[in-house]
């Protein structure tokens, strides 16, 4: 009889600690997947560095494509990203001063018949093709010098500051999958602004 009544409340207690852990691992499982599905963009670093009197930007980014942008992508539809970079002149009594706005395209497309993934810088015309959507993206998020700003151009007495963002940009598609995609969380990829000094 006692070790009848000893098991009993243990027997309860596992099928109590198996469930908790089912539950944990089905909260773990569906929060991965909200990731998955929602994707995010992120500036992981960036600075620059003057060559030739030309200061140029070298930046990592995190670019992961939610669930709609994939299915879109899969089926032809080539993705805008772009690079937003500012350069702000640093004032002591007033707001810093935007002095100059240069926004950095890129088009990544799938090809199905070559089951290839073509990377096109949009500004220079340069394209790459990748195996894999990581290694395009990979390629996507490896920004190595490239041209910013003429020093000539900037005020030698001043101090700036430099941020830079990467978005999925949605404005070249027609006005009825904009109005789609404004209502979809999933096409609002934006980073949060990433800032540093500017290295004279």
């Amino acid at each position: 009889m006692w070790s009848v009544i000893t098991r009993y409340p243990f027997t309860r207690f596992r099928a109590f600690v198996a469930g908790v852990c089912v539950c944990l691992l089905a909260v773990n499982v569906v929060a991965q997947n909200e990731i998955e599905r929602q994707g995010y963009f992120e500036v992981r670093s960036a600075s620059t560095l003057m060559r030739d009197g030309v200061h140029h930007l070298d930046a990592r980014l995190q670019l992961v494509l939610s669930s709609d942008a994939l299915n879109a992508l899969d089926s032809g539809v080539p993705l805008t990203i772009e690079l937003d970079a500012q350069l702000l002149r640093v004032r002591r009594m007033y707001l810093d001063a935007q002095d100059a706005e240069l926004t950095f395209r890129f088009e990544l497309e799938y090809r199905p018949l070559s089951q290839r993934y073509i990377v096109r810088n949009l500004n220079s015309g340069e394209q790459s093709s990748f195996a894999t959507l990581y290694s395009a993206l990979n390629n996507l998020g490896r920004i190595t010098n490239l041209p910013l700003v003429d020093d000539a151009a900037l005020e030698s007495d001043r101090p700036y500051r430099v941020r830079i963002r990467a978005k999925l940009q949605t404005r070249q598609y027609p006005a009825p999958l904009r109005l789609i995609f404004f209502w979809r969380s999933q096409w609002h990829l934006e980073s949060e602004w990433f800032e540093w000094m500017l290295e004279r």
